[in-house]
Order: C-alpha cells, then structure tokens, then sequence
C-alpha cells in the first residue's frame, strides 16, 4: 500500500506527499501557537514553509524534465519533511547526461533565487533575509521574498556539495566517469562524501550544532549507500537474469484451496508461489492428486506472497482459494533480460520476487534474496561470473538504473 497522497501531476509525472508531510503540515503552525504567535502568523509562517517546498517541486522537477530530455522517464516525485525525491527509471549512458540531470535541480533554484531578486528590487523590497522564522512575530511581509531568495541559494549551494545523495556527488560521479570506470569513479566520489561528512560531524560536535551533526549522519549514510550500489551494479550489469533466478521452485493453480499453499509454505523454503492457470501440478506435490504435465507450461496470472498467504487464513480460514487472495505479479521477467535492469526495476516497483519466462515459459524465480546471494558468491570468488551459470552471451553495456 502506498503511504503517499497524491497532490497532482506535471507533464505527466505524479507528485506525492509522503504520510511524514503531515507531522509537518501540523508541526509548524503548533510551533509558531506554542511560542505565542497569533493565529495570522501561524498562518503567514506555514505559508512560507509552503512556499519552500514549492521551490523544492522545481527543483525535482528540473531533474525530472531534464531528464525526459533524454530518454530517461521518472516514475514519480515524493516530498518529505527533509526534502523531496525524483524516482528516475535509470540513468542515461553517456556521462554527461547524467551531469546534466544532477546539476538540473541546483539550477532551477539559481533561476528561481534570480526571479526573486528581480521582483524584490523591482518592488523596492529589502533583499535582507529573515534569519529566525520561527518567531512569535512570524516572518514578516517585507522580508518574505528575500528569505525564500537566499533559501534558494542555500539550496542550490548545499546540492552542489560533492557528496552522495546530493546532486553535487552524482555530478562529481559522471565528471569522474569520464575517464574512469563507474564502478571505480562512484567509490571516488562517495569517499569524498564520506570525508565531508566526518567534517561535519567534528564541526557539529565541536560547535555544539546538532543540525551539522545530523547533516554529516544524512550525508554518512548516503555516501556509504550509493558505494553499496555502486558494488552491486558492477556485479549485475553483465548478467543475464537466468544467472541469479531460482529454478526449484513450487506453483500453485487459482482453483487451489489456500490450504495448499500454507502445505507448500512449511514443506519448503519458498516464500512466494507463481499462480499458473492452465497447467499440471508440480511432482513435489505431497497431497496424492498430482496432475498430469508441466506445471510451468501454463499462463502466470499472479503471485502468491507469504504476506498474503498468512492474512487469508487470518481472515478467511480454510475457505479462501489461492486465485482469491493472490495478488497479479508486478511484472515478468525475460530469462535474457539483463540482471541490473530488473533489479532496478523490482527495487522502483518494490517487487520482492518477479517471475522469470522464457518462450511464454515459466522458467524460474528471481527474488532479492537471489541476487544477495549472487553478490556473496562474486565477492567471495573475486569475480564477476557465477560457477557453473554462465550466460548465453555478455549483457551489453548500459545506463546504471538509479533513484534521485
């Protein structure tokens, strides 16, 4: 279930409040009461924050459009409390163009700061920012467009940083990528996050400023995670999913009654089921009825998830069928299909399992679990190939799927 609240949509792109926003949306005006504002500067400050956040819609949406100019779709936009967040399908294959999208964002709010100036000289208006918002007096009208102008500014200035997540590290990244490999310039420049971080952290501690504590965490995190992706990504990009898919496997009919799926949940390790109409039953099968053919040559019709599985016999008992209660799988997999685009993909549609064909035939499963697996046994070899599960052909080379 998505915790999101749709708000709108530009050029196509869902734009998405995550649930967090509205501790938020409550938090400021009861800050603003709390100190004994009245009721209009509650208001006039909330308004602010508002416009705030407007600023951050453009500047995701600068990536977002910047983007699409290349091919590259983004699945949706989600602001948080601490931000907002462009979910891009993949990222371009020439580097530049991955510069270009992460520098996108930090512009617009260049653009915007410039607009802002323009308007406050224009009206004749201080361009002396409001440092303290949260005040009782609130922000005050002759200083509202100079405080979001100078917001802006902080806003590009901050995603410049050279540091993941922020745009500054993934533009550092692709001038690196240039002329070094991927995998080898992202550890680059998620060392130079993890330095700046460390930075801010002895500052923080030492001046007594939790934010630039919290700020150097943030940062921390975030360097270390992408170093994790990129590792991940140097494993998958050259493999085909039939190298990681699990292929013993159980499946289960529509028809089935959902007690056939709690008997194939303790009988095994599997988690999820594949849902096959038109088929015959597996010869694991251990209840005696057993059908005659290949469980595998039907039609897959949806996923049976452990989940899923456990909520029906909580609700419904032993009366529910397996096609009641499973869900239809996010999306199939072919068998050739490179491994680092369904990964992504099954990461940005959060799909723990993706049911694997070859020929319109069920074939296997591939499960987050499988490519952990794959990782371990590459890193553990030192090497790229999986024993004994070699592809067809080498994947070609491609644009590294990735969330802004």
């Amino acid at each position: 279930m998505r915790r999101s609240l749709k708000i709108g949509s530009v050029a196509g792109i869902g734009i998405y409040l995550h649930w967090t926003f509205g501790l938020l949306l409550l938090g400021v005006p009861a800050l603003y009461l709390w100190q004994g504002a009245t009721t209009r500067a509650a208001l006039v400050g909330t308004g602010v924050i508002l416009a705030i956040f407007a600023c951050v819609v453009l500047h995701e949406l600068g990536h977002a459009l910047t983007a699409r100019r290349f091919d590259v779709p983004t699945r949706d936009i989600t602001l948080y409390p601490i931000g907002g967040l462009a979910r891009l399908e993949r990222i371009p294959r020439e580097s530049m163009k991955e510069f270009w999208i992460a520098v996108a964002g930090p512009a617009v709010n260049v653009v915007i700061a410039a607009v802002l100036g323009a308007l406050a000289v224009a009206g004749e208006a201080a361009l002396q920012p409001q440092v303290a918002l949260f005040t009782p007096e609130g922000p005050q009208s002759g200083n509202i467009l100079a405080t979001l102008l100078w917001i802006n500014l902080a806003l590009a200035l901050f995603n410049m940083l050279p540091a993941f997540p922020m745009d500054g590290g993934r533009a550092l990244r692709a001038l690196l990528a240039t002329r070094l490999a991927y995998a080898r310039a992202t550890q680059i420049a998620a060392n130079v996050g993890q330095a700046m971080a460390l930075a801010f952290g002895l500052l923080g501690l030492f001046g007594g400023n939790l934010i630039l504590v919290f700020i150097a965490v943030f940062v921390y995190l975030g360097a270390s995670q992408e170093a994790r992706q990129a590792t991940l990504r140097q494993t998958t990009q050259n493999l085909r999913v039939r190298q990681a898919m699990m292929t013993r496997f159980r499946t289960l009919a529509p028809e089935d009654p959902i007690d056939r799926g709690a008997n194939a949940l303790l009988a095994g390790t599997d988690h999820d089921f594949p849902v096959v109409e038109g088929a015959g039953r597996d010869g694991d099968a251990r209840d005696g009825d057993a059908r005659d053919g290949d469980p595998r040559d039907g039609r897959v019709v949806g996923l049976l998830t452990r989940q899923q599985l456990i909520q029906a016999l909580s609700e419904r008992g032993h009366d529910a069928t397996v096609g009641e209660v499973a869900r239809a799988q996010c999306f199939t997999a072919d068998a050739d299909e490179n491994l680092d685009d369904v990964f992504q993909k099954m990461r940005g549609e959060e799909c723990s399992t993706v049911p694997v064909t070859e020929g319109g035939r069920l074939v296997g499963l591939l499960t987050m679990e499988n490519v952990a697996e794959l990782m371990m046994i590459s890193s553990a070899l030192g090497e790229e190939a999986v024993p004994g599960r070699s592809a067809r052909d080498s994947a070609p080379e491609g644009g590294l799927p990735h969330q802004t």
